[in-house]
C-alpha cells in the first residue's frame, strides 16, 4: 500500500522466531522497529549489535510497553506465555495488530482465547506459518482446490529429525489449508518414546505416525521422528498430495513441485520465490489489514486447528485410542482392562463382534 504511514513495532522474545520478526521489520519499508524485550542479556546484546544500538532493548515486556508503545507487537516467546503476552499487549492500549508465533498457545484452549480476544477487539492477527508465505506451497493449495489432481483423497508426509509439535504443526496446518473448510474430526497416533528425545523444551517422540481425518473423508498420514527414512535426503519433509486423477510431490519450502495429472506427465513445476521472507510477507499483510480495515483470520484459524491436531495426537498416544475433535467433546468409550489387538479372543471381557457391525 504505497504511501501508507509507517507503523511502529516491538518484539517480545529475541530467539529464533523473534529474530525472524526483527529481521523482517528492519527490512520492510512499512515498519519502524522501536523496541525488543528479552529476559536474556545475551539476546539483548545480539539485538543491540544487529541494530547498531539504535533499537532500545528491555529485560521485560512491561518495561518496553511503558516506554515504547507501538502499533504492532510481535509475540515470539515460548508458547505457554503467549496468552499472557497477548493480554498485556492489548491492555497497554496502543496496539493495532499482532503477530503471534506458532503454536498459538500451550493448549488449544489458550490459542482459542488469543484468537477470540483479538477478534472481539477487531484487531488483526497473523501467525507466521512459513508455507503460507511461500510461493510454491500457495500455488499447490490453489491447484488442489481447483481440481488439478481431481478430488483430494490422501496427504502423506514424511518428516525426519523433527516431531509433531515443533515442525509437525507447520505440516498439519498445510493439510488443514488443503482441506478447509472441512473440519478435522478424528486423530489417531502411535508413538515410540524409547530414546527419551526432547526438543525445544518439550518431550517428543522417537518416531510417530499420526492419522487425522477431515469430515470430507480426506486423511493425512504424518510420519515424524529422529530418524525417519526419506528417499530424498535433501528435504526435512516430503509430501505426497494424492487425488483421484493424479498427485503432487513437494519438498517443504522448495521452489518447485512434481505434478503428475492429466496432461502433466511428471512435470517438474518451477515457481518463482517471493522477493521477501515469510515473516516479512506476514507482517506486511498485517500492515495492509491495519490500514484498510479488512480482517483475515483464515491462517490463525487453520493454525488453531493444527494445534488441536497436535494436542489430540499426543492424547491419542497416551490413551491408546482415537480422539474426537473438538478437544473436550465426548470421546469414544475406552475399554476397561487390557484389550490387545492380535491376541486370541477368550470369549470373556465384553466387547463386540466385528462380524456383526
Amino acid at each position: 500500500m504505497s504511501g501508507a504511514q509507517r507503523l511502529t513495532a516491538t518484539v517480545i522474545g529475541a530467539g529464533a522466531g523473534g529474530t525472524l520478526s526483527i529481521d523482517a521489520l528492519i527490512a520492510s519499508d512499512r515498519y519502524d522497529l522501536i523496541g525488543v524485550a528479552d529476559v536474556s542479556q545475551a539476546s539483548r546484546n545480539r539485538v543491540a549489535e544487529k541494530t547498531w544500538g539504535l533499537v532500545p532493548t528491555f529485560a521485560t515486556h512491561e518495561e518496553m510497553f511503558a516506554q515504547r508503545p507501538s502499533d504492532v507487537v510481535c509475540v515470539s516467546t515460548y508458547a505457554p506465555s503467549h496468552l499472557e503476552m497477548t493480554r498485556a499487549a492489548v491492555a497497554a492500549g496502543n496496539v493495532r495488530g499482532m503477530l503471534v508465533e506458532k503454536p498459538l498457545g500451550a493448549t488449544t484452549a489458550e490459542g482459542r482465547q488469543i484468537v477470540d480476544l483479538l477478534k472481539s477487539l477487531d484487531l488483526p492477527l497473523v501467525v507466521p506459518h512459513g508455507l503460507m508465505a511461500q510461493s510454491a506451497a500457495l500455488e499447490i493449495v490453489a491447484r488442489v482446490k481447483a481440481g488439478v489432481i481431481g478430488n483430494l483423497r490422501l496427504v502423506e508426509m514424511e518428516c525426519t529429525e523433527w516431531d509433531i509439535i515443533n515442525a509437525g504443526i507447520h505440516w498439519l496446518q498445510f493439510f488443514v489449508a488443503l482441506v478447509e473448510p472441512s473440519p478435522i474430526e478424528v486423530v489417531l497416533t502411535a508413538a515410540d518414546s524409547s530414546t527419551r528425545t526432547y526438543r525445544d523444551g518439550m518431550q517428543v517422540e522417537t518416531e510417530a505416525i499420526t492419522m487425522a481425518r477431515a469430515a470430507n473423508g480426506v486423511r493425512v498420514l504424518l510420519n515424524t521422528g529422529d530418524r525417519v527414512p526419506i528417499w530424498r535426503g535433501d528435504t526435512p519433509c516430503l509430501m505426497r498430495i494424492v487425488g483421484d486423477r493424479g498427485f503432487i510431490e513437494f519438498g517443504a519450502f522448495e521452489p518447485r513441485y512434481l505434478l503428475v495429472a492429466g496432461d502433466h506427465d511428471r512435470e517438474l513445476v518451477e515457481v518463482e520465490p517471493f522477493a521477501v521472507s515469510g515473516h516479512q510477507r506476514h507482517l506486511e499483510s498485517l500492515a495492509d489489514q491495519i490500514h484498510s480495515g479488512a480482517r483475515e483470520y483464515l491462517i490463525p484459524e487453520t493454525s488453531l486447528q493444527a494445534l488441536e491436531i497436535v494436542e489430540a495426537a499426543y492424547e491419542s498416544n497416551r490413551v491408546r485410542g482415537s480422539v474426537t475433535l473438538p478437544i473436550g467433546s465426548v470421546q469414544p468409550e475406552r475399554a476397561a482392562g487390557e484389550w490387545n489387538p492380535g491376541e486370541p479372543y477368550s470369549g470373556f471381557g465384553g466387547g463386540r463382534n466385528g462380524r456383526e457391525l
